[in-house]
């Protein structure tokens, strides 16, 4: 009995290892094949979210291409200036010697710059080579050149640079309006003087302004990444995921003055405009509409019936300028222009900054609750359509070439306002004996902002009564031409 009921559990066993191994084979391994093999019979979602993860591990994430195409085009950018040999104090100087007074020293600065081509021109900021007796550059192979100052534009925070070498690697052009949130960027440059480093990063936001720049024609509509950046990262390169230079790195807001989070890029949209101004006439030529604007706020919005609290509201038109020539009053509200959609002064700046004087552009705006389109002839700051070269820039009173003055020039100086002489050519301020570096800070008893109000309270240079200033030693010079 006992040996009858092990046979039967024996062929009971067998038998339904038997099926057990049949179902396998069949169905449950022939399953795991199509899943591994065949897409098309897995769920659409997991499907889209395996083909997902697999694009981003083959490209967007893997910035070995894109660092590979920038970094030996990144340079590192060294200058010096001198600066001090003013008196201190000159009554304790003259009774116990010049340890009461500020000798010159030179002093070094470092940031970053992108070639652009391969026969030497370099891209840096403004701020990195402004008032540098002398402008270094080291290659990625270690080559050292001593680089010419191009030009450079204060409104925008970018000089171009040129050093003398051919066969050099470069970074072509991206498009920076193309550039969309959350897109991976890559930041190359030199912080704290460690050369060809490579941070990555997103797009956090498009067309912000700091209030960094000085001047009234002064253009910001930042990159916002998330792309580590700190001292010396200014004027590097931001680029996308294929190598293309879509920003030059300048900013970083911080409590501490380490990056902190936010770095801020110049738009290439801009950059690439002011650079072949540069290269081509040596000046900006800086195109205006001719308005006072501001950006709408949620009481326009209100009060004007708009759907959306957006645009730039026209507080005054300039006499004999583009937007009054073309109808455009106040209390208008710009809404586009060339086609491109504009919710903010920064945008408009942008867009605007991309002309030239004498281009004719397409601005849309809403007027009593119409939007309308006009078309306006863009003028440059002298209200004409001119080209302005560098020696016919308004820029250059009295034979001098003049400029606003930098953060460090107003702290240097203990000046709050003034112009600073920048070149000395043949003209009325060689003959006083002006020279390079020296600060204009009133001009026939009235207080200068701007290279403007020099040539504006001189009458256009036919009347000078009086000047005065700072000379680059710290002393005080003023000047008296009777009546």
């Amino acid at each position: 009995m006992k040996a009858k009921y092990f046979f039967g559990s024996f062929i009971m066993a067998v038998l339904g290892a038997t099926i057990t191994l049949l179902v396998y084979t069949r169905y449950i391994e022939k399953d795991a094949q199509v899943i591994s093999h065949d897409s098309s019979s897995v769920d659409v979602q997991n499907a889209r979210a395996i083909l997902t993860s697999f694009q981003m591990q083959e490209g967007q994430v893997d910035f070995t291409y894109a660092a590979e195409q920038t970094v030996h085009a990144v340079v590192h950018v060294h200058t010096k200036k001198m600066m001090g040999g003013y008196a201190q104090n000159p009554i304790m100087e003259w009774f116990y010697g010049d340890r009461y007074s500020s000798k010159p020293r030179e002093v070094s600065g470092y940031g970053s710059g992108v070639i652009i081509s391969a026969d030497g021109y370099i891209i840096t900021n403004n701020h990195v080579i402004d008032d540098a007796d002398e402008v270094e550059v080291k290659l990625n192979d270690n080559r050292t050149f001593q680089a010419k100052v191009v030009g450079k534009d204060p409104s925008t925070d970018i000089a171009l640079l040129k050093v003398q070498v051919d066969n050099l690697p470069y970074v072509k052009y991206g498009d920076s309006e193309q550039l969309k949130l959350g897109e991976w960027v890559l930041a190359v440059g030199n912080p704290f003087n460690l050369t060809s480093t490579v941070t990555a990063g997103i797009v956090s936001a498009k067309g912000r302004s700091l209030n960094l720049l000085e001047g009234d024609y002064r253009i910001e509509s930042f990159i916002q990444t998330d792309a580590a950046l700190n001292m010396g990262n200014s004027g590097g390169a931001l680029v996308n995921t294929k190598g293309l230079l879509v920003g030059i790195t300048s900013a970083i807001l911080s409590p501490s003055g380490a990056y902190a989070g936010n770095s801020f890029a110049i738009p290439i949209t801009i950059v690439r405009k002011v650079v072949d101004d540069l290269r081509e006439y040596g000046e900006v030529q800086r195109a205006i509409i001719g308005v006072n604007i501001r950006d709408i706020n949620s009481d326009d919005a209100d009060k004007y019936n708009l759907d959306k609290v957006k645009g730039i509201m026209i507080t005054g038109t300039v006499e004999n300028g583009s937007a009054r020539e073309a109808g455009l009053k106040a209390n208008d509200i710009i809404i586009g222009f060339d086609e491109m959609p504009v919710n903010t002064t920064a945008e408009l700046q942008e867009q605007v900054g991309k002309h030239r004087p004498g281009d004719k552009a397409k601005v849309t705006y809403i007027r009593n609750g119409k939007e309308s389109t006009v078309n306006v002839i863009l003028k440059n700051v002298a209200g004409d359509t001119n080209v302005v070269t560098a020696q016919t820039g308004t820029d250059i009173v009295f034979g001098a070439r003049l400029s606003g003055l930098s953060s460090s020039d107003k702290q240097s100086f203990d000046v709050d306002y003034g112009v600073k002489v920048t070149e000395v050519n043949d003209g009325k301020f060689r003959d006083l004996g002006i020279r390079k570096g020296y600060i204009i800070l009133n001009v026939n008893g009235k207080k200068v902002y701007s290279p403007g109000d020099v040539r504006k309270f001189s009458n256009n240079e036919s009347a000078l009564k009086s000047i005065g200033g700072v000379q680059s030693d710290g002393t005080i010079f003023s000047y008296q031409f009777g009546n």
